[in-house]
């Protein structure tokens, strides 16, 4: 299996919070608490943040084949990249206050990497030394402006676009099998294996690397499978990964 490095300085699961004095930690996530130290809290006494501060999230389009079916569009020949920015960074539990007046807004669940340090020029034979964790990605896209656009600025990189989170899992947490769904006001929309990527996370990671630095910190977003669906005020969806968590938020919609 590719993903087997264990990092002796990463508990199995990490999470960023704001404690009752304010202060940010990087912590352990436990389920039902967190801690910091030698301090331990209940959920509802602190603020879950998202689980890394990217510099910018790199995101794939079209890399599972069944979803390129779903949208009529042929499978590429090198991965599709875009990019999302640190405003659209938000956490689990956040309310995600969406663009108004859209006809289609849309859910998509994806497994989110997060970059270990600062790399360029990475071999897909040594991705696995650049790969801090893993993360749950829900890469919301509004249609409206992404069907008559090209560079999907409108479309995907709007404020709260990017939700991700609640932990970075550690890289021998993830099985190369691991389970991907999207839940949907309590109904599972979409439901497929990690191991359906087109492109493999290796490839991803030379192939971003060959244009640009990633930093630490930074996240690749690698692509949803069939399924996706749109988004109504007040919907609750959820993007659940075996091995690495489960990404809950509710939608705002003005």
């Amino acid at each position: 299996m590719f993903l087997t490095r264990l990092t002796a300085t990463l508990c199995m699961y990490t999470v960023r919070f704001r404690d009752p004095a304010g202060a940010i930690r990087e912590g352990t996530w436990h389920g039902d608490t967190v801690s910091f130290a030698d301090a331990e809290y209940a959920l509802d006494e602190v603020d879950v943040l998202s689980p890394t501060d990217p510099s910018k999230v790199v995101c794939i389009g079209l890399n599972y084949a069944d979803h390129a079916a779903e949208s009529n569009a042929e499978i590429p020949d090198r991965p599709l990249l875009f990019l999302k920015g640190p405003n659209a960074v938000a956490g689990h539990g956040d309310r995600l206050a969406l663009p108004a007046d859209k006809d289609e807004i849309e859910y998509e669940a994806e497994l989110g990497v997060v970059i270990d340090h600062q790399c360029k020029h990475v071999d897909a034979a040594d991705a696995e030394d650049v790969i801090r964790g893993y993360t749950c990605v829900n890469d919301i896209s509004n249609r409206d402006d992404q069907q008559v656009e090209q560079n999907w600025i409108r479309g995907k990189a709007f404020d709260h676009a990017a939700p991700m989170g609640p932990v970075i899992a550690s890289p021998d947490n993830l099985d190369d099998d691991a389970a991907i769904r999207l839940i949907h006001n309590g109904e599972i929309k979409q439901d497929s294996t990690i191991d359906q990527l087109i492109f493999s996370i290796p490839e991803l990671i030379e192939e971003i690397t060959t244009y640009m630095t990633l930093e630490a910190g930074d996240v690749i977003s690698t692509g949803t499978p069939a399924g996706v669906g749109p988004l109504s005020d007040g919907d609750e969806v959820a993007v659940e990964i075996d091995g690495v968590g489960t990404l809950r938020n509710t939608i705002e919609i003005p």
